[in-house]
């Protein structure tokens, strides 16, 4: 039977090995004569890509997992791939405070809790654009999408992780290597992400009182639809058009997976993960 719900209807899924027990904890779940609590999780951009991926890790590996993003359609896709985990579908647009609201509220009232936070949707934007041309409208989605969404679903978790009992959980932020060096032609998504290391930084200090643990991981040429063009040939740093080699993107989410299973007292504050020739260190 397929767990997952919509934010109207839903079903709970069989327990999986984590969950009776012999998985490692997140440190904040409490215990009951079964075992351990299910971890809950939102994961944001979850119909498909690094999203996609991350949801699909975290369901096997027996956490309850509400899946956010703009279309119904392919959040149900996430959740087929996963039959018989719990999951709840939530159609949000991360910029829009009102749906943020509903979907922390929704998970609140379906999970009673939340463990952790992928701040994963995000927004190339449009590729190629020199910044001379680069129209306001096409800069705002990016920002509204990369940071401000970010900021308000952690803003949403964080009020949710204050009141909850036991207190605490835990954030990572998708911020992608561009945080640390840009690819010609990304002025919106480079700044966004540049910004996303901030962000990171101070709630990973304020979240410090509350058992809050904020880290980011940084990914390079995932195989997504985001990056198909990668293997056949994107733009670098000296005006030449050259393919780049990927990694799986399981592997990125087998590392989401990691950080996210830490115990609280413990935290990666930053992880970059890459395919392993593509060409970042000196790539400008």
């Amino acid at each position: 039977m397929n767990a997952m719900r919509t934010a109207e209807t839903a079903t709970t899924g069989s327990k999986s090995e984590s969950e009776s027990g012999s998985g490692s904890g997140s440190g904040s779940g409490s215990k009951s004569e079964s075992g351990p609590e299910p971890r809950v999780a939102v994961v944001t951009g979850a119909g498909s890509g690094i999203g996609r991926a991350v949801a699909v890790e975290l369901l096997r590996a027996g956490w309850s997992v509400a899946l956010a993003g703009r279309r119904t359609g392919t959040l149900e896709e996430t959740a087929a791939l996963v039959p018989d985990a719990a999951s709840l579908a939530v159609r949000t647009d991360v910029s829009r405070p009102d749906e943020v609201a509903a979907l922390f509220a929704a998970v609140r009232e379906r999970f009673g809790r939340l463990d952790l936070l992928f701040n994963n949707a995000g927004t190339f934007g449009p590729g190629g654009v020199p910044v001379e041309e680069l129209p306001y409208d096409a800069w705002r989605h990016v920002v509204d999408t990369n940071l401000n969404g970010a900021f308000l679903c952690a803003q949403a978790a964080y009020r949710l992780m204050k009141e909850q009992e036991p207190r605490g959980g835990r954030i990572i932020n998708n911020g992608s290597v561009s945080a640390h060096a840009p690819r010609p032609h990304s002025v919106a998504y480079t700044a966004t992400k540049h910004a996303l290391t901030g962000l990171t930084k101070s709630l990973s200090l304020d979240g410090r009182a509350y058992g809050i643990a904020v880290g980011q991981i940084d990914i390079g040429n995932a195989a997504t639809d985001m990056t198909s063009r990668m293997r056949t040939g994107a733009l670098q740093a000296s005006g030449e058009i050259a393919p780049e080699p990927v990694m799986d993107v399981a592997d990125v989410a087998r590392t989401v997976r990691h950080m996210a299973e830490l115990p609280l007292e413990a935290n990666v504050q930053f992880a970059t993960v890459l395919a392993t020739a593509m060409p970042y260190v000196g790539r400008g």
